[in-house]
């Protein structure tokens, strides 16, 4: 997968669905990311580094840890960092919600990614959009 930003544009991961079946595990799993939804430009981010740094996201979140953050690293690519939920929660077409940071670490070079999880199905987590954050 390639992914990045070109010229100032961002873009952004729209990861699960909320049509899952309620017996499915807390964490996201077999996440594909739409072609549509694919970013175009230099390989920035991997697809598969975006997919485990969602699972850790969601893992967290379904822990319910209000301060805590989680590492996450995917042997396949070396890329690695940490998820930390920021802000409270919110509800959002009447689900919960919150928003996150993870930084991703990949060679010698850091950047750092915010997103959006939701919480489905008795207590299961859905990471809605993952995209390059803008400081501000």
């Amino acid at each position: 997968m390639t992914g990045a930003l070109a010229g100032g544009c961002s873009f952004s991961y729209q990861l699960g669905s909320f049509f899952g079946k309620e017996e499915e595990p807390a964490e996201v799993t077999n996440v594909s990311l739409p072609a549509s939804d694919r970013p175009i430009g230099d390989a920035k981010f991997a697809e598969a580094d975006l997919i485990v740094a969602s699972q850790a996201a969601a893992a967290l979140l379904a822990k319910g840890d209000k301060d805590k953050s989680a590492p996450w690293q995917n042997p396949a690519t070396g890329a690695r960092g940490m998820v930390a939920p920021i802000a409270s929660a919110y509800t959002q077409d009447g689900f919960t919600c919150r928003d996150f940071l993870a930084s991703y670490v990949r060679a010698e070079e850091e950047s750092w990614l915010q997103g959006e999880a939701c919480r489905i199905h008795q207590g299961r987590w859905v990471v809605r959009s993952l995209k390059p954050w803008k400081r501000a």
